[in-house]
């Protein structure tokens, strides 16, 4: 190890980054200063990757958590050498269109593993990461040939680790005993407000303990320090390992570091004139977005080594495909980004079963031929009815398993479902009550944001969960999904419906799926459609024809269409029920593929148990029959009826 060289390298990280932030006149220097030779011996003495081949399915993972030290890891990837962060990416930090976003950004640059910024849930999506990096190993790895065996590091900062998500998933990861995941704990001690003495002052490292983890402790400034943590945390296989490196917040800032003042602001010129100064970095405009030619020189060599041992990996896979033609045959599906078909379960007219029930027939049905297909609940196996057939659970000793038991975490459980999914290799999905959503909605935020198609599975989605009351019945839930861009909420009708539900989210690959899903059983209808599984790919399809022109268009969702069609009956009037799975999808068409299911110029009424924000492009207010205020406890029907809540009310509607 030439510490020299990375010596340098921590340098030309420092030069960097003071120069973009100072540019951008914008950004978070501390933790970038302060953590420089944690990232020079990181990429360049402990992560095995290589830049030359981004994606290669076997190398390390680095997460940083603490992303607003984005400069950190833009520094690295531009030294290292990836693609897409070159010094003109380092020059336009934070500026509209560049890679080198004011946070990581997942898909800007080669590189970025996922979008970091929210704190906490890169170390809790790191978990995920990890997590899918044991299930791959115990699937295709044979006695011949070990073609998966990486490590996820992490980066995290005080923050982190005061975010309740990281307390989760370290909790969950502690329990499942990931030894290759190592998270690198940048203990500054200071905060946006000051030191951590204003409100955190725990003994990390006893709480760490506690969840089942390795703790090590060292100094962010001793290289020969840092690799032996490393080893040691390598070494122990049966825990995750917390490395605490005591740093200094901005160091090489003569008059800021060791403040709150240098966390999320430039130096400053005069500053940076200084620090400069004294850390060797020549004045003038030679001295700007400084990188020394010892870390050039150490990079190029490094380069060459990184492909080599890329290269003696691939020689090694090529060799166990030989060897292993069904293994093979089974990775490419798992890595090839599409659903295998899948022979969806059929259901009769006249059936009565709740889409939850028919969702998990349907479920089982695709996980028996998407094999990548992993995921679990958090403590509702039975009660969100998300059980795997052909599978046991996963745990610290069956790393087979595709079942997960996230315990009662969800915002612990959908980030390490992301953490799964980038991984790459699975299709993940995790479920919960609806109402408790709101719990994991960060996670399903930085989902729709990084285009993951992770697979949410929300079940009780209305007032119709009864006794339990208005905290277990979700009203303001459905448009506060919608409301995510990129989250596609699908809202099946009945049994028919939900199949084709989960065979449309397995089918997207762009972005995260909500499936609401009723707790009561539904009625299994006819529908007037005969292409409807074609027609409900748009979003909607019509359910139930009017004779001759419609009086009105009845759209409705989920358990609601059912409600709709006893209305229509009841009202006496020409109606057209419309089955809207998916507002948001629908609302996307080609204004030809919506007027064909609402014509212009009829009347149209909305029916959804859920409050009517959003419906106003659709009805009028007094056309929305919805729920716009807290539910009650009590029996389902009793308390839909209290609620005016019924076909009856639905009908006067129509009649009016």
């Amino acid at each position: 190890m030439d510490t020299k060289a990375l010596e340098k390298v921590a340098l030309s990280i420092r030069g960097l980054a003071m120069d973009a932030i100072q540019k951008a006149n914008s950004g978070h220097p501390g933790v970038v200063l302060g953590a420089a030779e944690l990232g020079a011996i990181l990429y360049g003495e402990l992560l095995r990757h290589d830049p030359s081949s981004p994606k290669w399915p076997d190398r390390d993972r680095f997460v940083l958590s603490a992303g607003h030290g984005s400069m950190f890891l833009y520094s690295l990837l531009h030294l290292s050498g990836y693609k897409g962060m070159g010094i003109d990416a380092i020059k336009s930090f934070r500026q509209v269109g560049s890679a080198a976003a004011g946070h990581p950004e997942y898909g800007a640059a080669e590189g970025i593993e996922m979008t970091t910024g929210p704190l906490g849930q890169g170390l809790a999506t790191s978990v995920g990461m990890a997590i899918a990096e044991t299930m791959l190993a115990a699937r295709f790895n044979t006695s011949n040939h070990t073609i998966v065996d990486h490590y996820t590091y992490a980066l995290a900062g005080d923050g982190c680790l005061q975010e309740g998500v990281s307390a989760e998933a370290s909790s969950l990861a502690g329990h499942l005993g990931l030894g290759k995941l190592i998270v690198f704990y940048d203990s500054n001690k200071i905060t946006i407000d000051g030191s951590t003495e204003l409100s955190f002052t725990e003994d990390a490292a006893k709480r760490y303990e506690a969840y089942g983890w390795q703790v090590l402790k060292g100094s962010m400034y001793d290289f020969d320090g840092i690799a032996k943590l490393t080893a040691q945390a390598k070494a122990e296989t049966k825990k995750p390992s917390l490395i605490i490196l005591t740093s200094i917040i901005g160091k090489g800032a003569p008059t800021k570091q060791n403040t709150a003042d240098i966390h999320g602001a430039p130096l400053g010129p005069e500053e940076i004139a200084a620090a400069k100064k004294a850390l060797g970095i020549p004045e003038g405009p030679g001295g700007e977005f400084y990188v020394a030619p010892e870390a050039q020189s150490y990079f190029k060599a490094k380069q060459d080594e990184w492909k080599k041992t890329r290269e003696k990996w691939q020689v090694n896979f090529d060799a166990w495909a030989k060897e292993n033609p069904d293994k093979k045959k089974e990775w490419d599906a798992f890595y090839s980004g599409k659903a295998a078909a899948a022979s969806l379960p059929s259901f009769a007219i006249g059936d009565k079963i709740a889409t939850r029930t028919a969702g998990n027939k349907a479920l089982a049905a695709i996980a028996n031929t998407n094999l990548n297909l992993v995921g679990g609940a958090a403590d509702l196996k039975g009660p969100n009815a998300v059980g795997l057939p052909n599978t046991t659970a996963y745990s610290a000793s069956d790393r087979g398993g595709r079942y997960l038991h996230f315990g009662i975490r969800e915002f612990g459980m959908a980030a390490i479902a992301n953490g799964i999914t980038l991984h790459g290799g699975f299709r993940s999905f995790c479920a919960t009550f609806m109402v408790f959503s709101d719990y994991l909605r960060p996670a399903l935020r930085l989902s729709a944001l990084m285009k993951q198609p992770v697979i949410y599975v929300l079940t009780h989605d209305s007032i119709y969960v009864g006794e339990d009351g208005p905290t277990h019945q979700p009203i303001e839930h459905l448009a506060a999904l919608r409301a995510i861009p990129n989250v596609r909420v699908l809202r099946p009708a009945d049994a028919e419906e939900t199949a084709e539900a989960w065979a449309m989210a397995m089918e997207r690959t762009d972005g995260p799926i909500c499936l609401a899903l009723s707790r009561q059983n539904l009625t299994v209808f006819v529908k007037d459609d005969p292409e409807w599984k074609n027609s409900i790919r748009t979003g909607a399809y019509i359910a139930k024809k009017a004779a001759g022109k419609p009086d009105a268009v009845v759209i409705a969702t989920g358990s609601e269409v059912s409600l709709a069609l006893e209305a229509a009956e009841k009202s006496g009037k020409k109606v057209q029920v419309v089955s809207m799975i998916s507002r948001e999808l629908f609302e996307s068409q080609p204004a030809a593929i919506r007027d064909a299911i609402v014509p212009p110029g009829a009347r149209v009424i909305v029916c959804e148990a859920g409050i009517s924000q959003g419906w106003e492009r659709w009805a009028k207010s007094e056309d929305i029959l919805s729920i716009d205020r807290f539910g009650e406890s009590g029996p389902a029907p009793k308390v839909a009826e209290h609620l005016g809540f019924t076909s009856a009310a639905l009908a006067a509607i129509i009649s009016r």
